[in-house]
């Protein structure tokens, strides 16, 4: 399947809708809390148990997108978004059979691994091809089609809650809800493989007088790999995604423990509405915090996610079980600067790697993604069962997790601020150099 060149005349905005088509249904991972708690009485899970499909399909997440991105780079985004229609839906076909048959395996194995698969393909899918068609404006071009990750869950979240409440919370109900979605989703993500298209090579931009190229340096993936700034912003990613994704995946359980005790607890269904409000805040940080990277700098927005986050989770841990819409806005920021941060990175890469294999380079920077998949969920859910076991409830059972994610931002501010240049060295014409220098050195002392 070659990638599909943009006839002359064909309009770079087009590119995003495509984009969005794909980012909107792998998305739905976002929703997963509202499965967890049918699943956990279903079949009988604890929440750690529950949060296995989650978590392996955001460790696949990041292995498919780290192994995947060259093919990515070379086959184009309609190939790679093809695969990730068939791993999505079929993960969710297999979910739907392992629920039906009360096998939670098959739901891990569906929904995690093949489904993971679908995600990380379809993840990276659209971004090099966007900062192509959008050089001068690398922030917003990703901030838009990754705003759909983040707001897929806006539509998932009240769409899935109705149809457990439709079709029933047990184990039949819970797999003809899975069996929609494969469905519904394998439509929506056609969409994007049928529009999407690549920028016309540059001697024909010229022609027709639109440049999508851009200068910069030219690091190869694999150069990129040698470089301090890779781990760094590595660092940099994984705390900022372990701090939001553990409030993500068990939000819904969350403000429910927080209130339980109140004189106002929070409902089933108003809790599925606090993951539809994250969602949101979500999407609204990674067009509105990426859009802003461009005026300010990768590297200050970055200061700003992490920063102010630390501020965000210690107002969670001091006051916010005693102030609902405190503890709602804190989380909401702290979301918005989750999804800021996932719309920011690609643009980060391309400063400081160049557009050259910025896809490949992107999709191994994921792989921290993987890794906070399986932290964040873990450090909440295992802290908050060990809690409930010592016989603590409420908002007591988030008191450590919440001290942990603030550890970790400060870590990641760290890590933001040793972030420089790309040395030249690493450039993709000096290597070559440098290798010659070497050989012409090593015959030197060999003839000595």
């Amino acid at each position: 399947m070659s990638p599909p060149i943009a006839p002359v005349g064909w309009s770079r905005w087009l590119v995003p809708p495509a984009a969005l088509s794909i980012h909107l249904s792998i998305g739905q991972a976002y929703a997963w809390s509202v499965f967890k708690p049918p699943l956990e009485d279903a079949l009988g899970l604890s929440g750690t148990q529950s949060a296995l499909p989650f978590q392996l399909g955001i460790v696949m997440l990041g292995l498919s997108a780290a192994f995947g991105g060259t093919l990515v780079e070379r086959r184009g985004p309609r190939w790679a978004m093809t695969v990730a229609l068939v791993c999505f839906s079929s993960g969710f076909l297999l979910s739907a059979l392992g629920a039906a048959t009360g096998q939670f395996w098959l739901i891990v194995f569906g929904y995690g691994f093949v489904g993971g698969i679908g995600l990380g393909i379809g993840y990276i899918s659209p971004v090099s091809t966007l900062i192509k068609w959008f050089p001068d404006r690398p922030g917003m071009a990703t901030g838009i089609a990754i705003m759909g990750f983040g707001g897929g869950a806006l539509i998932a979240s009240p769409w899935s809650a109705q149809m457990l409440e439709s079709f029933g919370s047990d184990t039949s109900g819970i797999a003809l809800a899975f069996l929609v979605h494969g469905l519904s989703y394998a439509v929506f993500m056609l969409l994007g493989v049928l529009l999407v298209r690549v920028p016309r090579p540059r001697t024909e931009e010229r022609q027709t007088g639109h440049t999508t190229a851009a200068g910069g340096p030219r690091v190869s993936a694999r150069q990129a790999l040698r470089t301090p700034q890779f781990w760094l912003l590595w660092v940099v990613l994984c705390t900022n995604v372990t701090a939001g994704i553990g409030i993500l995946e068990k939000a819904a359980p969350m403000i429910s423990d927080f209130f339980a005790d109140t004189s106002a607890p929070v409902s089933a269904t108003a809790a599925a509405g606090f993951v539809a409000l994250l969602s949101a805040a979500n999407m609204a940080g990674r067009i509105g915090w990426s859009s802003t990277s461009d005026l300010i700098g990768r590297k200050n927005i970055y200061r700003v996610y992490l920063g102010a986050g630390v501020l965000m989770y210690a107002l969670i841990a001091l006051v916010g079980s005693s102030s609902k819409p405190l503890f709602v806005l804190c989380a909401l920021v702290i979301l918005s600067f989750y999804g800021g941060g996932f719309a920011t990175i690609p643009a980060y890469l391309k400063d400081l790697f160049g557009t050259y294999q910025v896809g490949a380079i992107h999709g191994r920077l994921l792989t921290a993604w993987s890794t906070a998949g399986v932290l964040g969920p873990l450090i909440v859910n295992w802290i908050a069962d060990r809690q409930e076991e010592a016989g603590k409830h409420g908002a007591e059972l988030y008191g450590t997790s919440l001290l942990i994610m603030m550890a970790l931002l400060a870590v990641g501010f760290v890590a933001n601020e040793l972030v420089r240049p790309v040395h030249p060295s690493h450039h993709l014409d000096a290597v070559p150099a440098q290798k010659g220098a070497s050989d012409v050195r090593q015959q030197q002392s060999e003839s000595a």
